[in-house]
């Protein structure tokens, strides 16, 4: 028997190799759809999580100086479409309301326009009798505890500005300062804060008022410089009771805060205006 090649077995054919399908690439979103969804997402963050407000004013000196910056808790009292950007009615009523605690700092959409943003204290929640007797705060019809303190002292600024020469003063270095009476308040519950009192003003004495179910009576740190709920709603003037759908947010920290002297043209003025020792205060 001769081995021949026609007598040998042929090769075995090379496996064919398994076909991997390939992977699908993942498509890119275009710019304009990623602006769109960054969009969504800051205003999502700003409408229900927190959002930024600046102080244009002093209503709220001491806690409060205009030119500071802070965060605002949104979700503390619940949502209405003062809650949104522009105030787009797409939320009717409140929902997931929470009730206020006298002390709070809160944002609102300030009455008669409900268009602006007011940062006041609430002093008042539905059935308290709020009155000013002779410059003191009575609540249900108790003097709420007011102790002198040391004067509130504010260098001037291109921010701040001393409210009349009384208050005006010149310090040992030259800088040119305001000092401001200050007071200390204690509300039920033990809540505690700083007050201004300029001395005997009309608004010292006021009727007592009945705060209703649903409304807010609020009231600025800076007693006698705050346009607020002891006078009636105008435009550009009183609030009157503020209901609690126009509330925004509570005030909850500090993130920057500038006397006003920055240039934008000269970036190191960015930093030497800042006031560094009030950011990162909580309320």
């Amino acid at each position: 028997m001769n081995d021949t090649p026609e007598n040998q077995p042929a090769p075995l054919a090379d496996p064919v190799p398994a076909v991997t399908p390939a992977k699908k690439e993942k498509k890119e979103d275009s710019f304009p759809v990623f602006l769109v969804k960054l969009v969504l997402v800051v205003a999502i963050f700003r409408s229900f999580i927190f959002a930024p407000f600046n102080i244009p004013s002093e209503s709220m000196l001491p806690r409060l100086e205009n030119g500071d910056y802070l965060l605002a808790a949104k979700w503390p009292y619940g949502f209405s479409k003062y809650s949104l950007p522009f105030s787009l009615p797409l939320i009717p009523g409140r929902i997931m309301a929470g009730q206020p605690e006298r002390g709070d700092v809160v944002i609102f959409k300030a009455p008669p326009g409900n268009d602006v943003d007011y940062i006041k204290r609430v002093i008042g929640i539905p059935g308290d009798t709020v009155q000013m007797i002779g410059g003191v705060l009575h609540l249900n019809g108790q003097a709420v505890p007011k102790e002198r303190v040391e004067d509130f002292v504010i260098p001037v600024s291109p921010n701040t500005d001393c409210l009349s020469p009384e208050f005006a003063a010149t310090e040992a270095d030259g800088r040119q300062t305001c000092h401001y009476p200050q007071y200390r308040e204690t509300l039920p519950g033990g809540k505690t804060y700083n007050v201004l009192d300029l001395g005997q003003r009309p608004v010292d004495d006021t009727p007592p008022v009945v705060v209703p179910e649903g409304d807010l009576f609020l009231m600025g740190d800076n007693r006698d410089n705050s346009m607020d709920s002891r006078f009636p709603a105008m435009e550009g003037g009183g609030i009157g009771l503020v209901p609690q759908e126009n509330l925004v947010g509570r005030a909850a920290i500090m993130m920057w805060s500038t006397d006003g002297s920055a240039n934008w043209f000269l970036p190191w003025t960015w930093f030497t205006a800042a006031r560094w020792n009030r950011i990162g205060g909580t309320f």
